[in-house]
């Protein structure tokens, strides 16, 4: 094999193209700000991505709310279970005799 013949030299170019389509088409996948040779940077522009935020963040505070009450249940529900069924029993009459 040639180290200094053109197919070793186009073999090098070829794989660094592939190596910079692949990680070009990486970042953008991502949201990663790309480059570009004559301007800088460019990234994407959503001119919806403020409101998009503030909605998956409302719906992201609603959620964890609804796993802490969720938890607060299973935690009833795993007492409930765990514990004597006389103990279980005497409560259930606690609660029918506060009605």
């Amino acid at each position: 094999m040639s180290w200094g013949g053109p197919g070793f030299v186009l073999a090098i170019i070829a794989i660094s193209t592939i190596g910079w389509v692949l990680t070009t088409a990486i970042r953008a996948r991502h949201g990663y700000p790309l480059e570009n040779e004559w301007r800088g940077t460019t990234s994407r522009q959503d001119p919806d991505a403020d409101r998009k935020i503030t909605l998956l963040t409302q719906e992201n505070d609603r959620l964890t709310g609804q796993i802490s009450r969720l938890e607060e249940r299973i935690a009833v529900l795993e007492r409930i279970a765990t514990d004597p069924a006389e103990r279980t029993r005497r409560e259930i009459d606690a609660l029918r005799d506060a009605d």
